[in-house]
C-alpha cells in the first residue's frame, strides 16, 4: 500500500506536475512569468534551493566559539577548573575581599580594587 502510494507520486504526479509548471525557454522569459506562474514555481524553486543549500554545507567554513563569552580570559588557563584555598583566619579580616569578576590582576582570588570605578 504505501510503496504503491510512492510509486504512484512518483511516476504519475510528479511528471504532470512538472508538465504544468511554467518553465520559460529563455533566462529572459523569466521576468515576462506573472506572479500566478511565479507562485506554481515556488514549491520547485524552495526544493531546489534547499537541495543545493545541503551539497554545499558540508564546504561551508564551521562558527568559531567566541572568546567573549569566556568569563576567565588568564588565570591558570593551563587548568581545567581553577581552585584556590584559602585559610580560615582570612574570612575574619574585614579588609579581604574576593574577585568574582576574574578580572584582578594582583593576588587572585583576592579583590584588587585598581578598577574600582568600573564596577559601581
Amino acid at each position: 500500500m504505501v510503496l504503491e502510494t510512492i510509486s504512484r507520486i512518483i511516476k504519475v504526479q510528479l511528471p504532470a506536475y512538472l508538465k504544468r509548471l511554467p518553465l520559460p525557454e529563455t533566462i529572459t522569459g523569466f521576468a515576462r512569468l506573472t506572479v500566478s506562474e511565479w507562485l506554481r514555481l515556488l514549491p520547485l524553486l524552495g526544493i531546489l534551493a534547499l537541495l543545493g543549500y545541503l551539497t554545499i554545507r558540508p564546504f561551508l567554513p564551521k562558527k568559531k566559539k567566541q572568546r567573549d563569552s569566556l568569563i576567565n580570559l588568564k588565570i591558570q588557563k593551563e587548568n581545567p577548573k581553577v581552585v584556590n584555598e584559602i585559610d580560615i583566619e582570612d574570612l575574619n579580616s574585614a579588609n579581604v575581599c574576593y574577585c568574582r569578576c576574574w578580572r584582578s590582576k594582583t593576588l587572585f582570588p583576592v579583590f584588587s580594587f585598581l578598577f574600582v570605578t568600573s564596577h559601581t
